[in-house]
């Protein structure tokens, strides 16, 4: 065969190693399975393209029991029998999706599409195949590597199959020595200084690989396999700056454990004067800060800014890039005041383009009235945005990278929105949910200088446990709350902080 024929005829040594090592794998793991019980995933990335051709190779050793290096290679382009999952995302990269499907025609795969987030996907697919083991392109470095051998059972809470890496051990270099030295194709992408693609969303050209550039020309890169140093393959992939922390408590004690760093973080934007001047009250931040902490979240920060292009920019662009994600709403709509989508548009230093999609939802909403001036309701920020369709929404939801727009503008329209976005997200592993926060809140009328140092004392010892405080009305009681994840351990904040006052001193607010 052609590509056991180009490594054998090689002389890097480091590589045949590493191929035969592979060869290995699939052939253990051919022995173990039926054809009928494994499957491939790919991707289109180049790691799974080397995985490609080597299951191609390792594959007829298996069937012929012998080395084909001297076989007639027009004698083996029969239908590669392995079946092949692809994992089809609307943020691939579209020379990842046509990469795919031409790979698929070349060498004849078997392609079963799967439109669902990979667990979901995954268990359909297992429930109706007779899959028990799925050769992964992973490799040591990558993220989803860790505690993985060459032959892994899945993790608990997932369909159970044998994950089987024949490339685990091999490194940055390994992979392009085997796919310049088997002369295949790979994705154009990396011959424009993609290192490691992701989505659309999380990947940019690594930028090690950029060409020297005057002021006046475009920037240029030069091919993946010419980075010096693979551990910097990843360089390429957007990172998320570290989401800020949750306070402890409230009165200035800070708190740097892990459980609270690593939450996810969202802020929340209102757009309008009239809650500015107090004209309106807003009541969806309240509703929207609620339904975070249901799924998990942590508000990091709730602002209120002028319907002005530049300070809705402004303050998107200062909460984009410090929090997993952004929600706004307010001046969405055909008012002159309603700009908060182009203030979007310049934060992303992007321009305002028409959307036809977007313009024919608009169209059967207000029908001819989408004409003139109303039809720039239709111009979105350009390369950024994603119409999030659902059938219960009579036009689709807005999101540009990490921002989504909302057009609630009261909690019942919030409500809606939000069951329609989380079934979204979630169906499209956009967001993450975890355990949500529960609380504790104890009323008393202690004054505030009486209850400052137990209550700190108590942040100290409870570090996953936010510890705050409010006055119900100018000279009331004083609430003290308690919020968490762990129910149990907000229980023992809120009996602790009791046994440091006299029995009755505070009670419980439901």
């Amino acid at each position: 065969m052609e590509i056991d024929k180009a490594v054998r005829e090689s002389d890097d040594i480091r590589l045949k190693t590493k191929y035969n090592n592979a060869i290995y794998v699939i052939q253990r793991a051919l022995a173990l399975y039926s054809v009928e019980e494994v499957a491939f995933s790919f991707n289109g990335g180049k790691d799974s393209t080397v995985l490609l051709h080597l299951l191609r190779a390792g594959y007829y050793m298996h069937k012929a029991g012998t080395n084909l290096s001297t076989r007639d290679p027009v004698n083996d382009e029969t239908t590669f029998p392995i079946r092949t999952i692809y994992f089809e995302s609307s943020s691939a990269f579209p020379e990842i999706n046509s990469f795919t499907y031409d790979t698929a025609f070349v060498y004849k795969l078997q392609m079963d599409i799967i439109r669902l987030d990979f667990k979901s996907g995954l268990e359909a697919l297992l429930k109706d195949k007779p899959i028990r083991a799925i050769f992964l392109g992973v490799r040591i470095g990558d993220p989803t590597a860790v505690g993985q051998e060459q032959f892994s059972p899945s993790s608990p809470g997932w369909p159970p199959f044998m994950r089987v890496n024949p490339i685990l051990d091999w490194s940055y270099r390994d992979v392009w020595a085997f796919l310049l030295t088997c002369k295949v194709q790979y994705c154009s992408l990396y011959d424009q200084g993609y290192t490691s693609i992701g989505s659309i969303h999380d990947t940019v050209p690594n930028a090690l690989l950029c060409h020297t550039k005057t002021d006046n020309s475009e920037e240029k890169y030069k091919p993946a396999y010419l980075l010096p140093d693979g551990r910097l393959e990843r360089a390429g992939r957007v990172k998320k700056l570290t989401s800020q922390p949750l306070n402890a408590v409230s009165n200035g004690v800070n708190h740097e454990e892990s459980h609270w760093k690593s939450m996810s973080t969202a802020s929340v934007i209102a757009v309008g004067d009239e809650i500015l001047s107090g004209t309106v009250e807003d009541r969806v931040g309240s509703v929207l800060c609620r339904k975070l902490h249901s799924i998990g979240w942590v508000v990091s920060h709730v602002s209120i800014t002028r319907n002005d292009i530049d300070a809705v920019a402004d303050e998107v662009d200062r909460q984009k890039s410090t929090n997993d994600m952004v929600f706004i709403y307010g001046g969405v709509g055909p008012l002159p005041s309603d700009v908060t989508v182009a203030g979007i548009a310049k934060a992303f230093g992007v321009r305002m383009a028409p959307d036809e999609e977007f313009e024919e939802y608009l169209r059967h909403l207000i029908g001819e009235r989408c004409t003139g001036d109303r039809n720039e309701m239709a111009q979105l920020p350009e390369g950024i945005t994603e119409l999030m369709h659902h059938d219960k929404l009579r036009v689709p939801l807005i999101k540009c990278q990490n921002v989504i727009i909302l057009t609630a503008t009261n909690a019942a329209e919030l409500e809606k929105e939000w069951d329609c976005l989380i079934e979204l997200m979630k169906s499209n592993e956009l967001l993450v949910m975890t355990e949500p926060f529960v609380s504790k809140r104890l009323a008393t009328t202690l004054s505030d200088v009486e209850a400052a140092q137990p209550l700190s004392d108590i942040a100290i010892k409870f570090p996953d446990v936010y510890t705050g405080a409010y006055r119900e009305s100018r000279g009331g009681s004083i609430v003290i709350t308690f919020t968490g994840k762990d129910e149990a351990r907000i229980r023992a904040a809120a009996e602790a902080l009791c046994k440091k006052f006299h029995p009755g001193a505070f009670s419980e607010v439901d």
